[in-house]
């Protein structure tokens, strides 16, 4: 057999599909081969790497003057697709309409359909109508008939798909989420995340970037991608899960200024960011966490998270380890806990680098998609020119916690509480016995009363500053790879695979 472009090897994994194709007798080159005999061809469609982990649906095909020689390979093909027994042939898909640009419906039925037909997987959409839609429709639905589910939309959306496939898998197994110490049943259905909002932090920080091809793609071939999940309590009530950023201080009053201004679209990010830096508000307040004994790196080291990382599997490894060994019993020690007290300006606890375009390294640069554990990272009162000194860190290669005001630990659960809390609701947080008053900032007379700042939960706020957070290790799967170490302009693939076949 003959192929018409340059030579490529290609892995199984990463080939979409292969169909029979009619000969086009006006291809060049081939005048010869026309003139001896009929013409029977195949094409071969397959994941093509480009720049910047951004992938794309290209193709191959293959002719030959015998039938039945032809018939061979597109069988051997397909046998071998069939195989992949990570591949979704069934998906449910959600899509918001109205997040971001109102394009979600758009990008998914000419830029994702056609794939997905191509790949012969079959869906069942559901365009929601309201929030909490696709939350509300998991609970109903026969959620194990499907391989995966897909949501097309922003980190919103994904998060109320999360919150929806979790919540469906605790009620299935009788688990009571309102137990911030209970051990949550692992979610083994596959979320896929079709970047088309605002805000696509989550896919760019578990696939390399956000584009909708990309990810189709990513879904296609049966990409699995672990991720850890905290739970967020208050009181002995749970009110969130949280894969990204958890935020009290700066990024919780930028996300409670941005929502009174939804009309203004994603700028409203920009001004909100900086009135809310000019504002200058610090809150006083106290934090206890347990360290994350388990895990293999630390928040200061240069291993950053990249797809098979070896530090997520090692740290799974030895926190299954420490349960079987010690059991809950031994987590909860109350001398293990280490309490702060301070003055904090922002108050960040992350699961991932939290990496998007403008802040390519993330809010914690090695931070670990699937290691059991949170990166809590204290920012103290300090001037706004060191402030926005350590802001700037998060958009160049310079070190963001090389600051005498900045603390970050990795840790497997935290609690905080502030003056407010304490007075009211003392049974959250019996470490720490003392109680700290709270302030607004240094000049009381130039700004409003403020008593406390907002949580911000992967975009949403949260009504309780005084919270109970525990990371659950791998709770969730995506359909996703992680980042890939040095994805280059042009794909050179390994020969063990399809080099054999073709």
């Amino acid at each position: 057999s003959c192929v018409h472009t340059e030579n490529c090897f290609v892995p199984i994994s990463e080939i979409i599909a292969v169909e029979e194709t009619e000969f086009n007798k006006k291809q060049r080159n081939i005048g010869r081969w026309h003139k001896m005999a009929k013409l029977h061809a195949f094409t071969v469609y397959y994941v093509k790497k480009a720049r910047n982990h951004r992938w794309r649906c290209s193709n191959v095909t293959f002719w030959c003057v015998d039938e039945h020689l032809c018939n061979q390979w597109i069988q051997a093909l397909k046998e071998s697709l069939e195989m992949q027994k990570s591949r979704p042939k069934q998906l449910l898909v959600y899509i918001n309409p109205y997040g971001g640009k109102r394009q979600g419906k758009r990008i998914y039925e000419q830029k994702v359909a056609p794939l997905f037909s191509l790949a012969s997987i079959s869906t069942d959409v559901v365009i929601t109508e309201r929030a909490n839609h696709a939350k509300d429709n998991l609970f109903e639905v026969n959620i194990y008939k499907y391989d995966g589910v897909v949501c097309v939309g922003g980190d919103g959306m994904f998060s109320e798909v999360m919150h929806g496939l979790i919540g469906r898998m605790q009620k299935d197994s009788g688990i009571d989420q309102n137990n911030p110490k209970a051990s949550l049943v692992q979610c083994n259905i596959r979320i896929g995340i079709i970047p088309a909002g605002s805000t696509d932090c989550i896919c760019y920080s578990t696939v390399g970037i956000s584009d909708p091809v990309t990810s189709a793609l990513h879904i296609i071939v049966g990409d699995c991608q672990p991720l850890d999940v905290s739970s967020v309590h208050h009181n002995n009530t749970f009110l969130k899960y949280s894969v990204s950023l958890l935020g009290y201080g700066f990024y919780g009053d930028i996300l409670k200024d941005s929502e009174k201004k939804r009309w203004m679209g994603p700028m409203r990010y920009d001004y909100s960011g900086f009135k809310t830096f000019l504002s200058h508000h610090y809150y006083e307040g106290t934090i206890a966490y347990q360290p994350a004994k388990h895990t293999h790196g630390s928040p200061r080291d240069k291993e950053s998270c990249r797809t098979g990382c070896y530090i997520c599997k090692k740290s799974e490894k030895q926190l299954a380890e420490q349960h079987k060994e010690c059991g809950l019993k031994h987590e909860e020690r109350e001398e293990e806990w280490k309490v702060i007290k301070g003055k904090f300006l922002a108050i960040n606890a992350v699961n991932m680098s939290c990496a998007c375009p403008r802040s390519p390294k993330g809010l914690s640069p090695a931070a670990h998609l699937a290691d059991g554990s949170a990166d809590l990272i204290l920012v103290r009162k300090c001037s706004r020119f060191d402030f926005l000194r350590y802001l700037v860190r998060h958009t160049n290669q310079d070190d963001q916690f090389d600051f005498p005001f900045v603390d970050v630990y990795r840790v497997k659960c935290f609690q905080f509480t502030s003056k407010l809390s304490e007075d009211n609701e003392s049974n959250v947080m019996d470490i720490g016995k003392k109680r700290f008053g709270q302030f607004c900032r240094d000049h009381p007379a130039c700004c409003c009363n403020i008593v406390n700042s907002t949580w911000n939960c992967d975009g949403e706020t949260l009504d309780s500053s005084a919270i109970e957070v525990r990371v659950h290790c791998q709770l969730m799967k995506l359909f996703a790879r992680g980042i890939e170490e040095n994805c280059k302009d042009e794909a050179v693939y390994s020969q063990s695979s399809v080099e054999q076949l073709l």
